[in-house]
């Protein structure tokens, strides 16, 4: 029988059973532990196998194996990845979520857009949250102002990139990836954060010197800090932007009309016309109002846009269609007025309603009244009754 080594006594002074004590422990960690780190490996030796070794110790051996490395020694080096040498080649964008305005608002995000060849902030932009709508309209601005870029780099993050292997619709890309595609820019997304580790250091920058100019400038809220950034921006990349390694500058003329880039920085998504001209989008059911164009589109598939304003247009092949909206999580108004061939719609969709929510309880007037059952049934004469009929 193998002599345990405990954390308490050390190892055994026989060197012979300190070195089948060992070996055995180096077999049973290669053969059935080769992942386990030495204290959950320590606790199967001593539960599985009865073999009491300290933690330390086992640390120790299989460090000598080569069974088990230190946290610094797994601890990986990036190796600095050099700046672009142009300007407007690669443009850094990610989102930092943070107090801006310490105790003066709630957090919110800040948007920023970062040259890569010249680290000059291109974008900067308040927005509650980091959701598609707040790239589109910090995109724009970008656009506006400086053309298209060759390509963006960002994380891993799903506006960027759809995470889901299996998800239907989309061509496998992002709303924002979408609008990108159609005007030209290429996306790239980082394998780790180190590789776009400039927008990262920007950002922990601008947690800084922002937060304390906005607080010596009184800004108090979302609306007034994108007023406030223009100027920031400017002092920003007086002091800290580095010229490019070549003049070249890669921006491309936007040459887009503004109504059109409205409908490309949108939702843009298919949905599917029912018998009675009616699709289902968020919550809502959309009826078309039957036309000559709309009566041909029954099985077909139309385009949904919606915009940051909350507008809503449905269009088939560019067309836009005239639609009623109806919310599914309340009843039809009775005020409302339906003509008698778009009646059955309606009432599918009030069946439809009506059968997804429980029927409501309705008291008696005992429980409006508070009364409770108490198990008991008095007799309607009463207990003077019986004590006469005693008599």
């Amino acid at each position: 029988m193998l002599t345990p080594v405990s954390q308490e006594t050390g190892p055994p002074r026989n060197p012979v059973r300190f070195n089948e004590v060992r070996e055995r422990a180096l077999e049973l960690v290669r053969s059935r532990y080769g992942d386990f780190g030495p204290t959950l490996a320590a606790e199967m030796l001593r539960e599985k196998h009865g073999l009491t070794v300290s933690r330390e110790t086992l640390c120790q051996w299989m460090a000598e194996a080569g069974l088990w490395l230190s946290r610094r020694q797994r601890r990986q080096f990036h190796p600095p990845r050099l700046r672009r040498e142009r300007f407007g080649e690669l443009i850094q964008i990610d989102g930092s979520e943070h107090r801006w305005f310490e105790d003066r608002a709630d957090p919110c995000t800040l948007l920023a857009f970062i040259d890569d060849a010249t680290g000059r902030l291109m974008q900067l932009r308040f927005a509650r949250s980091e959701s598609a709508f707040s790239y589109f309209e910090a995109l724009e601005g970008y656009l506006n102002a400086h053309g298209r870029p060759l390509a963006f780099y960002s994380d891993k993050y799903s506006v960027f990139r759809v995470s889901q292997r299996e998800a239907k619709g989309g061509q496998g890309m992002t709303q924002f990836g979408r609008a990108l595609a159609e005007l030209n820019i290429e996306i790239l997304c980082a394998n780790f954060s180190q590789a776009k580790g400039r927008v990262e250091r920007v950002n922990r920058t601008l947690q800084d010197r922002l937060v304390k100019e906005l607080r010596l400038a009184g800004v108090t809220g979302i609306e007034a800090g994108n007023v406030f950034l223009p100027g920031f921006v400017e002092r920003f990349n007086a002091r800290f932007a580095l010229p490019p390694a070549r003049p070249d500058d890669l921006h491309r003329p936007l040459a887009i009309a503004r109504d059109r880039l409205c409908q490309v920085l949108c939702w843009r998504e298919q949905r599917h016309v029912g018998q009675q001209l009616t699709l289902s989008y968020e919550r809502k059911l959309i009826m078309l109002e039957e036309t000559e164009l709309t009566r041909g589109l029954v099985g077909q598939y139309v385009d949904t846009y919606a915009f940051a304003d909350g507008r809503l247009e449905v269009r088939w092949k560019g067309v836009a269609l005239s639609y009623r909206a109806f919310d599914k999580d309340q009843r039809v108004s009775q005020a409302d007025v339906v003509e008698n061939k778009r009646l059955s719609a309606v009432l599918a969709q009030v069946k439809e309603m009506q059968e997804s929510q429980p029927p409501p309880r309705v008291k008696t007037n005992s429980k409006k009244n508070g009364y409770h059952k108490t198990g008991r049934r008095k007799r309607q004469g009463g207990p003077s009754d019986s004590a006469c009929a005693a008599d």
